[in-house]
């Protein structure tokens, strides 16, 4: 009886939590339609456009994924961080470390053969964004310095290493003798290129690699021992303390393997979309993967939808821009205003009494009450 009840209950916070980021979405939606108005455009003309266009032809279905592939990998490593109760937000300089880290093996080694040097990028990447979450992870750790304003600060820090490097040590020789100095570097290899899905669009293996590791990843949080130690200390450290757990190394390793997966979407981003590293690698990845892991519920297998509706609504940004032909602005504030409504809405998803009022208004618990008195007759 008691299985049966927890399963129920455990059913109804699944509906609850759907509903509340709907409507979250939802209202989001509408004060956008409102900001339309204002600036004199056609709110359903331009959700029609920013819905449905991007599945109206091959290239708008690819570009969600090409877009979704490095969201899903910052979201990942988000979740991760967020289980264990450390706060990361320094994806986007985690992106950047690993990008140039990942683009600096790929210029190395230009003539290795494609199975042994893409390996050689991911881990390269990999260690270079964990080597900038874990700084992070120790202070917060061994210093008790507060995460969230040191991966902020980490962000601007790896921005200036980021852009030294690329004006500097790692520049393209073409750029050097035209004398043009644009801060990219040269071309990577092919041996060095993520294999395209479908020729003729942008769409490249790094999406299956982020879909794999998604799994991974709910094996590593929900099936292993780690996994479940580094939960427990997310959720409670002090009872995790006294049941024995080290809870300043599972903070520490939380925030390595966050910070890694965000290294790893620097080099789907250099060896997928670019083959080369070059100022604008990111596009704001790390600040939106944050959102894509709280509308996924910090879960790796509701990231993977999740990455993908984020990817809809930045390819359909994009495509109702140009066909409503209304202000940059005003599509950067819709954008705002959904991610804003969604973490919001982790309010009532995270705190246990508005999640109570929300089943009795929705009469969940009314009719579990009923059920279980009928029961018992």
């Amino acid at each position: 009886m008691k299985n049966n009840e927890e399963k129920k209950k455990q059913k109804q916070e699944r509906l609850l939590n759907l509903f509340i980021v709907v409507a979250a979405l939802l209202v989001a939606l509408f004060i956008g339609a409102l900001l339309f108005i204002i600036a004199k455009g056609n709110p359903f003309k331009a959700y029609s456009v920013m819905f449905t266009r991007p599945f109206t032809s091959l290239f708008g279905i690819t570009e969600i994924l090409v877009r979704a592939a490095p969201l899903m990998l910052v979201g990942l490593g988000i979740a991760i961080a967020f289980r264990s109760g450390i706060l990361n937000i320094g994806g986007e300089g985690q992106i950047l470390i690993g990008a140039i880290a990942g683009a600096a093996v790929a210029l190395a080694f230009p003539g290795l053969p494609k199975i042994i040097l893409l390996p050689m990028i991911f881990m390269a990447s990999f260690l270079g964004g964990a080597l900038w979450g874990g700084i992070a992870g120790w202070m917060r750790s061994y210093l008790n310095v507060n995460e969230i304003l040191s991966t902020v600060m980490l962000n601007y820090i790896a921005m200036q290493v980021y852009m030294f490097l690329l004006r500097g040590p790692l520049i393209d020789p073409k750029e050097v003798s035209y004398g043009t100095g644009v801060p990219q570097t040269a071309v990577f290899s092919k041996s060095a290129w993520l294999a395209k899905l479908i020729p003729g669009t942008r769409l490249h293996s790094g999406i299956i690699i982020a879909i794999v590791l998604a799994v991974a990843v709910y094996i590593l949080l929900w099936k292993t021992t780690i996994g479940y130690r580094m939960r427990a200390v997310g959720i409670e450290p002090k009872a995790a303390r006294t049941a024995g757990m080290n809870v300043q190394w599972y903070l520490l390793l939380a925030m390595l393997l966050s910070g890694g997966f965000a290294g790893m979407a620097g080099a789907v981003e250099i060896t997928g979309v670019h083959h080369r590293a070059l100022e604008s690698i990111s596009a704001g990845y790390g600040f939106s993967g944050i959102v894509v892991a709280l509308f996924g519920g910090l879960h790796p297998l509701g990231i993977i939808p999740s990455s993908i509706v984020f990817g809809l609504l930045i390819v359909g940004s994009d495509m109702m821009q140009r066909a409503v032909n209304v202000p940059a602005s005003i599509i950067l504030s819709i954008q705002g205003l959904i991610i804003l409504a969604i973490v919001s809405a982790q309010i009532f998803l995270v705190n246990p009494k508005y999640k109570e009022k929300m089943l009795w208004i929705l009469g969940f618990n009314a009719r579990l009450k009923n059920r279980n008195k009928g029961e018992r007759r």
